[in-house]
């Protein structure tokens, strides 16, 4: 979808068309190779592993504060991997990491509090400029 709305949004290129045709079902190979093809017939560059993720952690703290993600979801979407640089990233990584679907009913709401404290942080501490890695649209 993401890819459509790229179309829509006037970004055309043989690859982001094929793209936007993959069913949700598609190989994840066939889709890498078309994303990264995509990007490089745009004129993209290729985010490093880095960048990626710490635009995951803004973009992930952006839909809970939108209530678009649960904290439970939210938790389930990180990768422990990610590197965080700013104290707020490194804030919201650590109370994310600290879910497990055996903590006990009753600090549940504590953690989702906390979360929710952690992602608003994050996401009005983060630079709105696009060229900034991790920047909020």
């Amino acid at each position: 979808m993401l890819a459509a709305h790229a179309l829509v949004d006037g970004c055309d290129s043989p690859a982001l068309r094929e793209l936007a045709g993959l069913s949700r079902g598609s190989d994840l190979d066939e889709i890498r190779e078309r994303y990264v093809r995509a990007l490089h017939e745009l004129g993209i560059p290729l985010p490093d592993e880095e960048t990626t993720g710490r635009r995951l952690l803004v973009d992930l703290a952006s839909a809970l504060t939108r209530g678009e993600l649960s904290p439970v979801e939210v938790a389930g979407r990180l990768s422990m991997t990610v590197a965080a640089r700013t104290p707020q990233e490194t804030r919201f990584l650590s109370v994310a990491a600290h879910y497990s679907p055996w903590m006990p009913p009753h600090e549940l709401p504590a953690w989702e509090t906390a979360l929710h404290t952690a992602a608003h942080t994050l996401t009005t501490s983060t630079p709105s400029d696009p060229r900034i890695p991790g920047a909020t649209d």
